[in-house]
């Protein structure tokens, strides 16, 4: 029972024969059929030009912000962002820019967070060219935004030219959690990123979407960050099999984090609980338990979480993740002293 992360997911049978069924080609020469259909999939889904597959959502990312920076600008972020502080100093290593990050709130931001540190246009300051979101948080718990928010921050950044890009690595969590539209989030967005490789299911994977301009200078970038793929479509299928088989199934990951939550919480030793939204809990343990100790215990029955922070513990729920399992998991917690 792995709860570290939805990345630990490995294909259903499904899935593995739509890999093997796939029509190839050689994706650098824009010749795989399979990945050609999967990045129409996406585009014509969230009502954008064009889209780009890329091996990770980290590298979909870094080839958004290099597009839409030059060298010495500044990107807003929350200090929580994955772009921020999960990235390997991308930001700086690929793009040259500094990062602006904001406390926020759960891992977002607000528009009048974002509009008190964009730059002045002077000299001295970096130009800031750029906002960057994350939906769901993944430090934040899994939070998801709320739609008039992003729309006002929006208009702040049209208001200051700025350009906006969503790392919507869990973005599917968000829309069926909160009954918002792939369609309205295309509409808002300069670019998006979409993980496959996380509730999905898939075992790699992230499509990158923007306006067909933008797209083809990503391509650039792919290649040049040595992400130029041959015969990729055999992963752009698991993609493929997940938009059609797994979407709806993400339901199942949410309720699974609300039974595992309503077990912690009826512990002493659960203090603070971020509101648990979509398949991801965060929790500070308290007392004579560290989340260490909680970790080492859990482990001894079978079930792996992850301490995150001197306080902290992180449990997410996903594809492999069963209701029996869910079932022996709350059970092992409430029988804990």
């Amino acid at each position: 029972m792995d709860y570290r992360s939805d990345t630990f997911t490995k294909p259903t049978p499904g899935m593995l024969q739509a890999m093997l069924d796939a029509p190839t080609g050689d994706d650098v020469f824009g010749e795989d059929t399979t990945v050609n259909k999967l990045e129409a999939m996406m585009a014509e889904l969230f009502g954008m030009e064009a889209a780009l597959y890329c091996p990770s959502g980290t590298m979909s990312n870094q080839i958004a912000i290099k597009v839409h920076t030059l060298p010495g600008d500044e990107v807003i972020c929350s200090s929580l962002a994955h772009v921020y502080i999960y990235e390997g100093g991308g930001i700086a290593f690929n793009a040259g820019a500094q990062v602006r990050p904001i406390e926020g709130d759960r891992g977002m931001i607000s528009a009048s967070d974002i509009e008190a540190a964009i730059n002045p246009d002077d000299v001295h300051k970096a130009r800031t060219s750029l906002v960057c979101l994350e939906n769901t948080s993944n430090r934040g718990g899994g939070c998801c935004y709320d739609w008039e928010e992003i729309l006002q921050i929006k208009s702040v950044c049209a208001a200051h030219g700025l350009k906006l890009h969503l790392d919507g690595a869990r973005l599917f969590n968000a829309l069926l959690s909160t009954g918002q539209t792939a369609a309205a989030y295309g509409a808002t967005f300069d670019s998006i990123s979409v993980c496959f490789n996380k509730g999905m299911g898939c075992p790699i994977g992230s499509v990158l979407m923007g306006s067909a301009a933008f797209i083809k200078e990503a391509r650039r970038i792919r290649k040049k960050l040595g992400g130029g793929m041959r015969q990729a479509g055999y992963m752009a299928a698991t993609a493929i099999y997940a938009l059609e088989n797994h979407l709806h199934r993400l339901a199942e990951d949410h309720h699974h984090a609300k039974m595992i939550a309503a077990a912690l919480l009826e512990k002493e030793f659960t203090g603070h609980m971020l509101p648990v939204e979509t398949n991801i809990l965060i929790f500070d343990v308290k007392g004579e338990w560290t989340p260490a100790k909680f970790r080492d215990y859990l482990a001894k029955e079978g079930i792996q979480v992850m301490a995150i922070s001197p306080t902290q513990i992180r449990i997410v729920t996903h594809l492999d993740i069963t209701p029996e399992m869910v079932e022996r998991t709350c059970k092992v917690i409430r029988s804990m002293e």
